[in-house]
C-alpha cells in the first residue's frame, strides 16, 4: 500500500519574519547603518512599527518588506563570494563606484533611493560581477 505523498504547507509571511529580520539587522549591523537608513530600507515604514519589528521579530511582516529583505540577502551573499575578506565585501557598499548604474555614488547610496528597484539595480549588478 503507497503512502500518501506530504506535501509541505508554503511558508508563510509570518514563518519568514524572525529569520528575515534577524538576517537584516546582521546585515546591517556589519555595514554599520543607522536606524534611518535601515528604515529606508525596509520601506520607510512608521517608526513604532520599525522599532517593534527590531525589538519582536515578530509578525507577518508585509510582502514588500520581504523582496526587499530578500535582495539584500542576494546582496551580501554577493559581496561574499565577489571578496575574500568579510571586512572588505562588508565596506564596499559604502565605497564610492564608478559603474554607470551607481554615477559616481556608493551601492548604499544608490540603494537609500527608497525603491524596491533601487535594491534590485544592486542585486543585478553584483550578480553580473560574480558571471
Amino acid at each position: 500500500m503507497a503512502l500518501p505523498a506530504s506535501n509541505p504547507s508554503p511558508l508563510t509571511r509570518r514563518d519568514l519574519t524572525a529569520p528575515a529580520l534577524r538576517a537584516f539587522f546582521n546585515i546591517t549591523r556589519l555595514w554599520d547603518l543607522s536606524t534611518e537608513q535601515e528604515r529606508t530600507l525596509l520601506g520607510s515604514p512608521g517608526r513604532s512599527t520599525f522599532f517593534r519589528w527590531k525589538r519582536d521579530l515578530d509578525g507577518a511582516l508585509p510582502h514588500d518588506v520581504l523582496e526587499r529583505i530578500s535582495y539584500l540577502l542576494g546582496i551580501y551573499k554577493a559581496l561574499e563570494i565577489l571578496f575574500p575578506e568579510p571586512k572588505q565585501a562588508d565596506a564596499w557598499v559604502k565605497r564610492p563606484s564608478e559603474a554607470p548604474v551607481f554615477g559616481g555614488q556608493s551601492a548604499l547610496e544608490r540603494m537609500l533611493g527608497g525603491q524596491v528597484a533601487d535594491l534590485f539595480v544592486v542585486r543585478q549588478y553584483l550578480d553580473a560581477q560574480r558571471g
